[in-house]
């Protein structure tokens, strides 16, 4: 409706990721660098991690459009809870590979014969696994185990988790995750906008649907959204399509602090219905619970992430030693074989010095010589 009213051609606050509208935030910029590095090794593990809403599917859909279909095949997967064996099948289909049955082996074979096909047809493959704090450590640790398909010293997948802030917990936590941990060569955590980043967001996917300056903002609007959406591409988005709907049901060419207040207002009713109100559907399909009492993975309590942080204090000081040392062996190294080099050159000088030494004796005798047969020749003119 609003789009209409105010000429846009399109919805510039839709809720599903459109790498049109993909805005480089500081911290999507460090992302997309983090992508970028990763997907240039080709192997191993890449972990990008934010709130529900700060924007991984829209930048992997921006990253998406860059790569060359021609050299990269690449398979999405949106998980849900998986075990070690149910994920091996849905990474087989997410490559369209049709495993008849539910055999785990069939289903790696086929898998791994994929891999080796696509490489020697000069492809390298990118799976993307999507809301991966669902996957269990199993289901995790069979990802791993995919990252061994190799054709000679050529790695054959690499895999993409996204996942919301309790999956990067697991990831840096679970001892049943080590060996995943270690394989990991990019990681990024998607924190949310800077305050004066949200005029340039609202702007920017309005300019994409041809926004000419209808309607305009109090800048007042700007930092009051951000105070209310803290910083989340999707609830800015959400909050933005309400008050744009606003704009358009009172005809207005200029959106102030006062429609976003009653915009709010009106967000936090709808989600404030008492407990005696009537439900559409039987309570035995719907729960009310927020989202808060479900949490996907335990909480880790203050002693086990202090116990966490001394483990990898005590890793930083190891890999710190293990620095020094091998500087010092190096310049042991270094040391052992030029020092020879180093004798060489001192017995040379050593030898050119004494045969200077001897020349410049033998060149001072010879003037002795010769001074006396002058002074013998002079007295010699003298007597006559």
């Amino acid at each position: 409706m609003f789009d209409n009213f105010y000429g846009l051609t399109g919805k510039p606050f839709q809720l599903t990721p459109d790498p049109e509208f993909y805005f480089r935030s500081v911290t999507h910029r460090k992302a997309l660098s983090y992508l970028g590095y990763g997907l240039a090794q080709g192997e191993g593990f890449i972990v990008i991690t934010g709130e529900v809403g700060s924007g991984k599917s829209t930048l992997v859909a921006h990253m998406m459009e860059s790569l060359d279909e021609s050299q990269v095949t690449v398979a999405q997967v949106v998980t849900s809870k998986l075990d070690g064996e149910e994920i091996v099948h849905v990474v087989a289909r997410s490559f369209g590979l049709d495993i008849e049955g539910h055999d785990k082996a069939t289903a790696l074979t086929e898998i791994e014969s994929f891999l080796h096909e696509e490489a020697r047809e000069g492809r390298r493959c990118l799976l993307v696994m999507d809301e991966s704090q669902n996957l269990s450590v199993s289901a995790l640790e069979e990802l791993r185990m995919l990252s061994n398909f190799q054709l000679g010293n050529h790695p054959l997948l690499q895999t993409l988790l996204l996942g919301q802030p309790e999956f990067r917990v697991t990831i840096q936590s679970d001892p049943g995750l080590e060996q995943l941990r270690q394989r990991v060569i990019a990681a990024h955590h998607l924190e949310p906008m800077q305050k004066g980043e949200i005029e340039p967001y609202i702007v920017h996917r309005l300019k994409v649907v041809g926004w000419d300056g209808n309607p305009a903002f109090d800048q007042r609007v700007f930092t009051e959204l951000y105070e209310a959406s803290g910083g989340i591409p999707r609830r800015i988005n959400q909050i933005a399509n309400r008050l744009l709907l606003l704009g358009a049901v009172e005809e207005r060419s200029r959106i102030d602090a006062a429609m976003l207040q009653n915009v709010l207002a009106e967000m936090e009713a709808e989600c404030a219905f008492p407990d005696a109100a009537p439900s559409p559907m039987p309570a035995h399909e719907v729960s009310h619970e927020p989202v808060k009492a479900m949490p996907t993975t335990p909480r880790i309590d203050r002693e086990t992430l202090e116990e966490y942080l001394a483990e990898r204090d005590a890793q930083i000081a190891e890999l710190q030693q293990a620095i020094v040392e091998l500087a010092e062996q190096r310049d042991a190294d270094i040391a052992a074989k030029v020092n020879p080099e180093i004798e060489s050159l001192r017995a040379q000088l050593a030898r050119v010095e004494a045969k200077c030494f001897e020349q410049e004796r033998t060149i001072r005798q010879t003037l002795n010589m010769l001074i006396d047969w002058i002074e013998g020749e002079m007295d010699s003119s003298k007597a006559a």
